[in-house]
């Protein structure tokens, strides 16, 4: 049975493993991210 604590404690998991990993990333990606024109919808 899968309860909503054990979600909770799954989904913090998760969490921190993705903080981990954006920390270990090279600042060019955050850079290159920023240089990026935002995307436009079309009007219709």
């Amino acid at each position: 049975m899968f309860t909503i604590e054990m979600a909770y404690a799954r989904m913090r998991a998760m969490q921190d493993e993705a903080n981990r990993s954006r920390v270990h990333q090279p600042a060019t990606t955050e850079a290159r991210a920023a240089k990026k024109p935002a995307a436009r919808h079309k009007k219709r």
